[in-house]
């Protein structure tokens, strides 16, 4: 059986997620904000390639076996080291109630918002709100899980039209901040197959400013 859509994006952007806060925490101790630029490049190929290679196998691939057959690798935007930014993580400290979030197949997820990201992007103040899944908190090694779900002025017009993810941890109690890259922001599984309830980013979530960063569209 399957993994759920978003269990399995989940488990694949940990796998993904570990050197670049690795690169945080170094050079953070160093007087820096972000990791070094040639350091933040290395990271996002890794990134990449781990996602392409996902996408070839058939046991965690959303692509059919005619389309793996014929699959040479994702479609990414150039790397660009301005999209990587460091956020201000403000967590919610009112006991804030679960709301239904709508699923591009009709159903709902139960989520809770754990916080929201402050950050800038071209001289302009930005916010993204980030949930957690319910469903994911009672499961296993999911308990810390964050969800980044956004749309962007891209979305449509060389990005999937239904947004794109982004996945983190909670950070220790003593950290406010976040690495936020969209050059790792990566496709819900729906946009390669119809048979998967992707969880479609809330209006909140929906930025006024183009981000071409991460996974394009071919679709």
């Amino acid at each position: 059986m399957r993994k759920p859509a978003l269990v399995r994006a989940f488990i694949w952007g940990m796998k993904t997620t570990c050197l670049l806060v690795f690169l945080l925490l170094t050079f953070g101790a160093r007087g820096q904000n972000r990791p070094l630029t040639a350091a933040h490049a290395q990271a996002v190929r890794e990134f990449q390639q781990q996602l392409n290679h996902e996408f070839s196998d058939p046991a965690e691939s959303p692509l059919s076996a005619v389309e793996r057959a014929a699959f040479k690798g994702l479609p990414f935007y150039p790397v660009a080291y301005s999209y990587c930014v460091v956020a201000k993580l403000v967590r919610d400290t009112a006991v804030v109630l679960p709301f239904a979030m709508p699923t591009s197949s009709g159903q709902v997820h139960q989520y809770r918002k754990y916080g929201e990201l402050r950050f800038e992007l071209d001289g302009q103040p930005q916010r993204l709100f980030v949930y957690q899944s319910l469903a994911l908190l009672q499961k296993p090694g999911f308990a810390d899980y964050l969800f980044v779900p956004f749309t962007d002025l891209t979305n449509g017009h060389g990005s999937y039209s239904g947004g794109r993810y982004l996945d983190f941890r909670i950070p220790s109690a003593g950290m406010t901040t976040l690495l936020l890259d969209f050059n790792r922001a990566y496709n819900p599984s729906c946009a390669y197959s119809p048979g998967y309830a992707c969880p479609i980013p809330p209006p909140e979530n929906r930025l006024a400013i183009a981000i071409p960063a991460g996974v394009q569209s071919d679709h």
